[in-house]
């Protein structure tokens, strides 16, 4: 059955390939049928004012963590759907670090299957481990997977230490064309580490991560990338020191593109003080002089993609003494208000930091998602860029709390989103 064609008029249209923000209109139904100067809708169109709203296309998160299958009190498929909707997420990438593991061609079917029954609309593709029962050790079957429909292979939240795995692994992806991504970090430089290395680490009696941790890791990440031809993300990098390793990369062509978690360009290691466990990241937050460089970094198109970084975690494994308490933060309904922060502040554009989280992923994953152009999914969402409001994490829709954000003054929320066309979420 076909969907309903709807109009929606009197927008600014973000469109993530321009380089401007322009008032139009859009009418779709399960794909973009026109966009800009619409004359006229079709006989039966639904057709909405937004009054001024900004439209854009769905956010592409691509690092969520999902509790299902194996930790279900953590998140499902159907609590994740809700919470990306509420966010303007239409498309999420799964980690694999699931029970079980995500690392043969059935897990990837079942996440497929089961995602789309269950998620409310949203897209959740899979992200396949890398090495199995991500143990860093033996390689998966990156084909079949691939074949089957993983969009990219990862080792979750642990890095491969074993540089001659990861080089084997960005060998053989070659012949599939495959996306691997790590997270750079040295786990000999970061063990027992909890916060970023520094001043206010050492004030606070805390163990630190230095951020040599990240960028010894991400030089030798890159140099396998060059030296394999394989395509190569820099998963979740924090530090103004990586940088510079990956601009050489892209100035010589290596097949390499940098994510960086939400929180690490509006926060810093500051909102860890008074030992705050619900800002203890992994990589950690780290200082104001690295969140202005990853924030320049976003503007220039170094970096590539802002992800949520999305690791639901229960209240027991968060609310512990700080160097108890375990890593991780939710962000699948923070993600845009996160982001926005830096065109409030006049750090980025409105236009680049929609880019990081629609074209870039879409461009990098090979969808079709991400456009405002004709033929491309109707996947779209409304948002009152200016809407003020105070986090509450309790109110968040996702089955775990740990927000950084919480209690912290947002703008910027989602009011309907739409996936192939049918509104998922109103506010």
């Amino acid at each position: 059955m076909s969907t309903k064609p709807t109009l929606i008029k009197n927008a600014r249209l973000i469109d993530p390939a321009k380089s401007k923000v322009e008032d139009g209109a859009i009418l779709f139904a399960d794909t973009i049928l026109d966009v800009g100067n619409v004359a006229s809708a079709p006989d039966g169109a639904t057709i909405i004012d937004a009054d001024g709203a900004h439209l854009a296309p769905g956010l592409i998160d691509m690092r969520v963590t999902i509790g299902e299958p194996g930790a279900e009190h953590k998140e499902t498929f159907k609590s994740a759907g809700r919470a990306a909707a509420a966010g303007g997420v239409t498309t999420m990438v799964m980690t694999p670090n699931t029970t079980p593991v995500i690392d043969d061609q059935s897990l990837v079917d079942f996440v497929l299957r089961r995602g789309v029954d269950r998620s409310g609309g949203v897209h959740i593709l899979p992200a396949a481990a890398l090495t199995k029962h991500l143990d860093g050790e033996l390689m998966t079957e990156i084909g079949l997977m691939a074949e089957a429909g993983a969009v990219l292979f990862s080792n979750g939240d642990k890095p491969i230490v074993s540089s001659r795995v990861l080089r084997r692994a960005l060998s053989y992806a070659t012949a599939f064309d495959a996306l691997v991504a790590n997270r750079p970090e040295d786990q000999y430089l970061a063990e027992g580490g909890v916060m970023h290395a520094g001043e206010l680490a050492a004030r606070l009696g805390l163990p630190g991560i230095p951020d040599i941790a990240e960028s010894i890791m991400a030089e030798r990440d890159l140099t396998l990338a060059e030296v394999t031809g394989g395509r190569l993300l820099l998963d979740m990098i924090s530090a103004a020191r990586t940088l510079p390793a990956l601009k050489r990369a892209k100035d010589k062509a290596v097949k390499a593109v940098a994510s960086v978690n939400v929180h690490h360009l509006v926060l810093n290691e500051n909102d860890v003080d008074g030992y705050r466990s619900f800002a203890k990241l992994s990589p950690p937050l780290r200082s104001e002089d690295d969140r202005k460089a990853l924030v320049d970094a976003i503007g220039s198109g170094l970096i590539d993609v802002i992800v949520s970084g999305h690791n639901p975690l229960p209240a027991e494994e968060k609310r512990l003494p700080y160097e108890e308490a375990a890593f991780g933060a939710v962000g699948l309904e923070t993600l845009l208000a996160g982001a926005l922060t830096l065109h409030h502040k006049g750090d980025a554009s409105l236009n680049t930091i929609i880019r990081a989280m629609t074209l870039r992923p879409a461009e990098i994953l090979k969808l079709p998602q991400g456009r405002l152009t004709k033929g491309a999914p109707a996947d779209l969402i409304l948002i009152d860029t200016g809407a003020p409001y105070k986090l509450d994490a309790d109110h968040l829709r996702s089955k775990s709390k740990n927000s950084p954000f919480d209690e912290k003054l947002l703008q910027g929320i989602v009011e309907t989103t739409f996936i192939a066309g049918k509104t998922v979420f109103t506010a």
